[in-house]
């Protein structure tokens, strides 16, 4: 039996939406007061976990599930022992060095050097910064991070950048952007050479059904 990571947030329900086109109804999720981790597919082919969006890749890395999807922003992160297989075109948003709109900062390259940068993505800005060879102190924190310019406890934040409606209400603005972001199908590797319980067409059939929303 093929199980599925799904991440729990925003990349929900396009995720649920995508998947039941491709065959697999996990709606259940979706219920008002739910509290279901896992269920069955209404056909009863598989089986869906629903975890945090950071643990998906953990999941389908040791194998508890053999395909799941997730945010590229996550994979960049964390780089999984995983098989990126599609983009599936949907959840965009992009990662962004930001700071106080008053700063007078232009450009990334004017930060000073040894400042302190927030982020909750530690490892994308601490090599985004060595590219600049600009030495920073990375200061990492689980959330709210735009609060660190506003509270002078950072000179910049990295953070994701959907509509940039935070960072605006927050008086922040955007210095760079370091990547774009896209939700992603990712599989187990040995799982997916093996063609594990049909495993190769369940994919073919998620890639088909994100051609056909990407293009209608």
């Amino acid at each position: 039996m093929i199980t599925v990571a799904l991440p729990k947030g925003s990349l929900l329900k396009e995720s649920i939406r995508l998947l039941k086109a491709a065959g697999l109804d996990f709606s259940g999720f979706l219920e008002t007061g739910t509290r279901q981790l896992q269920l069955m597919d209404s056909s009863g082919q598989a089986r869906g976990l629903l975890v945090r969006a950071k643990d998906v890749p953990v999941y389908v890395e040791y194998g508890q599930a053999q395909i799941g999807i997730v945010g590229y922003d996550v994979l960049r992160e964390r780089q999984p022992r995983v098989a990126q297989i599609a983009d599936l075109g949907f959840g965009g948003c992009h990662l962004s060095v930001a700071v106080s709109a008053d700063s007078g900062y232009q450009s990334a390259v004017d930060l000073p050097p040894h400042c302190r940068v927030a982020s909750t993505f530690v490892n994308s800005a601490r090599q985004y910064f060595q590219s600049l060879d600009l030495a920073v102190e990375i200061v990492p924190l689980s959330g709210s991070v735009e609060l660190g310019p506003i509270t002078g406890m950072s000179e910049a934040i990295v953070d994701l950048v959907s509509t940039g409606r935070t960072l605006k209400e927050n008086n922040l603005t955007e210095l760079e952007i370091l990547y774009h972001s896209t939700a992603r199908l990712i599989a187990h590797p040995l799982s997916y050479r093996l063609n594990q319980d049909g495993l190769t067409t369940l994919i073919e059939q998620v890639q088909a059904a994100a051609m056909t929303s990407t293009t209608a």
